[in-house]
């Protein structure tokens, strides 16, 4: 009787297997090592965006700082004109005074009771300041106007009334008055005023018209009076601090011997007319 070995088969495909080195992992396993495989690639993938979105970042911050740069360049480069130019208003401001205090043998001083008078005015008034040697009288806007405005505040009436009293004494009765208006640089900041006066040309101007008005219908006669307005071109502060701006926001009151030279009175220059 011939006998058949069933098992043969199985132990020969065991063996094979075995043999190969084969092993089967379990289907959650395998799933758990696919999902943790889709999660890095994603995460590399995002880490790649990121890296590329820094470089972008890094480019336009660059060209930020080159601009930047750029742009201090040039900043420097206008300080440096405005100081020179500051410098220059300031040279040319030394020798109007010159002018106003010399002309040099002292024929053309003022009578020393106004300058007592004036210097005693200026003493009562912080607002007011008076230099005797050059006969200049310098009023901060504040006490005069508001900001941007043109009209006379009801306080300003006091310390011109008592420069008129001055102004108009017999040892006063030949001087000259000029009144000049100054501003800062600033841009005029609210729209009517900027209707109104569209550079600080026209502001200076007016305010400095202000003043002689009052002071003529106050008795100072009208032949006795000049006006001239130079906006924000003859600073005597830097443009740069709040502080510094309101010195340069200022009303001058040039009180003049008929002999001081001065364009436009053609009784003070004859020569030239």
């Amino acid at each position: 009787m011939k006998v058949v070995n069933l098992f043969a088969p199985i132990s020969v495909a065991m063996f094979l297997l075995l043999g190969s080195g084969c092993m089967f992992a379990p289907q959650s396993q395998l799933a758990s090592v696919q999902s943790q495989n889709r999660i890095l690639t994603e995460q590399c993938q995002t880490q790649l965006a990121e890296i590329e979105n820094l470089k972008t970042h890094a480019r336009d911050t660059e060209d930020q700082l080159i601009l930047a740069e750029e742009d201090l360049a040039l900043m420097e480069d206008q300080v440096g004109m405005d100081r020179k130019q500051l410098a220059n208003y300031q040279n040319e401001r030394a020798e109007l005074h010159e002018q106003f205090k010399g002309l040099a043998s002292g024929q053309v001083r003022m009578p020393e009771k106004v300058s007592r008078q004036l210097a005693a005015l200026s003493e009562r008034h912080p607002g007011l300041r008076f230099d005797p040697s050059s006969g200049i009288g310098r009023l901060q806007t504040e006490i005069l106007f508001d900001s941007g405005y043109a009209e006379l505040k009801p306080g300003a009436e006091a310390v011109l009334s008592e420069l008129i009293d001055v102004l108009n004494s017999p040892e006063a009765a030949d001087l000259k008055v000029m009144v000049v208006g100054h501003t800062d640089d600033r841009r005029i900041a609210k729209k009517p005023a900027r209707e109104k006066f569209p550079t600080n040309f026209h502001l200076s101007t007016a305010r400095s018209l202000a003043v002689a008005d009052a002071l003529r219908k106050s008795g100072l006669a009208e032949q006795r009076l000049g006006v001239a307005g130079f906006g924000p071109h003859q600073p005597i502060a830097p443009n740069v601090t709040p502080s510094d701006r309101r010195k340069n926001r200022r009303v001058e009151i040039f009180v003049l011997n008929r002999d001081v030279p001065v364009v436009g009175w053609t009784e003070s220059i004859p020569n030239l007319y």
